[in-house]
């Protein structure tokens, strides 16, 4: 039996071992709060320059403080000596549970994540992605949503976005507005053209450099083709389409100059009565 000078030397013992520990512990776990918070705040800094999205940064912001404080306390334990490998475990298993049940969520995550950091459009931008036409109306951390020409509010899932194809619009102030007009094989191909480009010259939307061009493009079936491409701004592109469209028909029909439909002739030969 341990007599009484035995025991308050094994309570010095225990409480020199552990009492170190437990103060190594403390003053780990309290720098580690303060370089958290430093982290923190050099990352909210660096999102603030780099104009990220605010939603995507509230996130990733508390995503990474959480892990971090998680590995903290993860390391006061282990300082302690509590064996932390059975809790590492315990984590991974729990983080492949929730990673595999929320899968397609997380990739919906994921894309959204990239949409926001790479940017291959914005708000306000016209866009098509996954067979979908419309104005971004919101880039949010799962979707994104867009309102179509004739209003109609689409709400796109971020991860097929993010792997798909995007043809972004308004990424370019200039466009080109191409347009075909079919005359007849009897009508002056020269008048016709100088029609088109006396139109051409006197909208002042339409860019001279480059230079319009007017080719024929094609000798078809039921009339001559010419091809028009002019270059705009990206916010005139379709009136011109619709004024020019309109103008033309009015300038040919004043000029005598038809526009040609499809048609089929047919030969019939009577044959020789009985």
């Amino acid at each position: 039996m341990l007599d009484f000078n035995e025991i308050l030397n094994l309570v010095g013992t225990y409480a020199t071992t552990y009492g170190i520990k437990l103060v190594v512990a403390i003053v780990v776990f309290i720098i580690g709060l303060k370089v958290i918070g430093f982290l923190c705040k050099g990352m909210s800094k660096w999102f603030d320059r780099a104009d990220y999205d605010e939603a995507l940064e509230g996130f990733l912001l508390s995503l990474t403080s959480m892990a971090l404080r998680v590995i903290l306390v993860v390391t006061c334990a282990g300082i302690l000596g509590i064996p932390t490998t059975s809790f590492v475990a315990i984590l991974g298993a729990a983080g492949l549970a929730v990673g595999l049940a929320l899968s397609g969520t997380l990739q919906n995550f994921a894309g959204g994540v990239l949409l926001l950091i790479l940017k291959p459009f914005k708000i306000g931008d016209f866009i098509e992605a996954e067979g979908h036409t419309g104005k971004v109306m919101a880039i949010q951390i799962f979707n994104t949503t867009l309102n179509t020409p004739d209003n109609k509010r689409i709400i796109l899932p971020n991860g097929p976005i993010a792997t798909g194809a995007i043809i972004n619009y308004s990424a370019e102030k200039k466009r080109r507005v191409d347009f075909v007009f079919g005359i007849g094989y009897d009508d002056d191909i020269d008048k016709a053209r100088s029609i088109i480009r006396g139109l051409i010259d006197a909208d002042s939307r339409i860019d001279q450099d480059p230079e319009p061009v007017i080719v024929l493009s094609e000798l078809g079936d039921s009339s001559v083709n010419l091809t028009v491409r002019v270059w705009s701004d990206a916010a005139d592109l379709w009136d011109i389409k619709f004024n020019l469209n309109e103008q033309v028909k009015h300038a040919f029909d004043a000029e005598g100059i038809s526009f040609p439909f499809p048609q089929t002739n047919v030969h019939i030969h009577k044959g020789p009565t009985s």
